[in-house]
């Protein structure tokens, strides 16, 4: 039997996140996800057993990942708990949502963690057997720098697609820095009084597991690496590319760290709402796949879909959040939809806080519910772009139940 898919107030978490090489470096990201979810349900006082299926989001292998879902599970408390494990490279956030949330909406399960963990620092060094090769010598990977500078099948690394887009849609190096210092004030708007609106979702100061009697834990106050920026420092950068208009300052950077979001039907997101007054529900999802090297414009497409399966228009959505790992994302997206960038990505973006990859996404949509809770509700749409010219956008409205 179908039933309604909620995701109840307040049953979602992240934690800060930490450009690589920081602070989770050396953290196992699925040990690591593992005892944050057992700190915020336990803050939250959701017994883990009352979960009844999960969906595990990670695109970095670590050491018995073979494992996935259930090993998760069992390291969190909920050993009768299955479920798969999902790479879909940046768009996995939104795929592990839409996966838990069609699992509840086909009546298989009550309550899903849709949880993302990965740690892009020390990925793996792969070694793959070639035994026709010269003394069988075997052809090797590094996981993270070889797909960062090579897609297989387009021919290019990303920061070229972002080049491509950028021609196509006529995106200056200088309205790309102009972004970058709105975005970068907008992350400001998260830290006044004391970091209140990141506190919504986020356990600050946030302490980092491993610190044994010999020495202390470390302890984060937010989000690790974000360096602050000017018009001086931005006007000093050259393109990445000769001849190009990317600069270093208008793409991400790669991050470590954790998300997780719960849903579940009517019934159960009222028991586990910190606040049943209000009512979170996803809508709909879209999915594209843009022309080969134009990677940073396929969320157009995925937001077109979510957008007609939703039944609204553009400016029916009151918040918009993006995973922006290129200012130029953004640029072509309002372009395409005749919108103001300056008026997405309130409080933050991946552009400024980094790109686990697959909990990047998830902490986007956790932003997007409080910011339209903040707002007293109404639509949100959260976009993204991911390896291969693909992208997934997700619609969600936030209400006051029974209204």
């Amino acid at each position: 039997m179908k039933q309604d898919v909620e995701i109840p107030y307040g049953a979602y978490w992240s934690t800060p996140f930490v450009r690589w090489q920081g602070a989770f470096a050396n953290q196992h990201s699925l040990k690591l996800a593992a005892e944050v979810a057992r700190r915020e349900l336990d803050r939250r006082r959701i017994d883990p057993t009352r979960i009844d299926y999960g969906v595990l989001g990670m695109t970095v292998p670590q050491r018995g990942s073979f494992y996935g879902l259930p090993w998760l599970m069992g390291m969190i408390g909920a050993e009768s708990v299955a479920g798969p494990t999902i790479s879909q490279a940046c768009a996995t956030g939104v795929r592990i949502l839409a996966t838990s949330y069609d699992d509840i909406l086909a009546g298989r399960s009550d309550c899903a963690l849709a949880i993302a963990a990965d740690r892009v620092s020390n990925g793996p060094h792969i070694v793959y057997p070639r035994p026709e090769a010269p003394g069988g010598a075997g052809d090797y990977e590094n996981w993270i720098l070889d797909n960062f500078g090579s897609d297989p099948y387009a021919g290019c690394a990303m920061v070229e697609t972002a080049e491509n887009v950028a021609r196509r849609f006529g995106i200056t190096r200088e309205a790309q820095h102009d972004l970058v210092l709105t975005r970068y004030e907008q992350y400001q708007q998260a830290l006044k009084s004391d970091r209140a609106f990141q506190k919504r979702f986020m356990t600050l100061p946030f302490e980092v597991p491993g610190g044994g009697r010999k020495r202390s834990a470390e302890v984060l106050e937010g989000d690790q690496g974000i360096y602050p920026t000017s018009v001086e420092k931005l006007a000093d950068l050259a393109p990445v590319i000769e001849g190009g208009t990317v600069t270093y300052a208008a793409q991400t950077h790669p991050a470590d760290g954790n998300a997780a979001i719960i849903l579940a039907n009517e019934s159960r997101s009222l028991e586990l709402s910190a606040d049943p007054k209000i009512r979170i529900t996803p809508v709909a999802f879209g999915q594209n796949r843009d022309e080969i090297g134009y990677m940073p414009s396929a969320p157009i497409g995925a937001t077109e879909a979510a957008l007609k399966a939703a039944g609204v228009g553009i400016a029916e959505i009151a918040a918009i959040k993006s995973h922006n790992p290129f200012a130029v994302n953004d640029l072509a997206f309002a372009k395409a939809f005749d919108i103001d960038a300056a008026s997405m990505n309130n409080y933050g973006c991946s552009l400024i806080w980094g790109h686990p990859q697959g909990p990047t996404g998830v902490r986007g949509m956790i932003e997007l519910i409080e910011e339209l809770v903040l707002r007293g509700g109404g639509y949100g749409l959260f976009q993204g772009c991911a390896a291969g010219d693909s992208a997934m956008a997700v619609v969600l409205k936030v209400e006051e139940r029974g209204k």
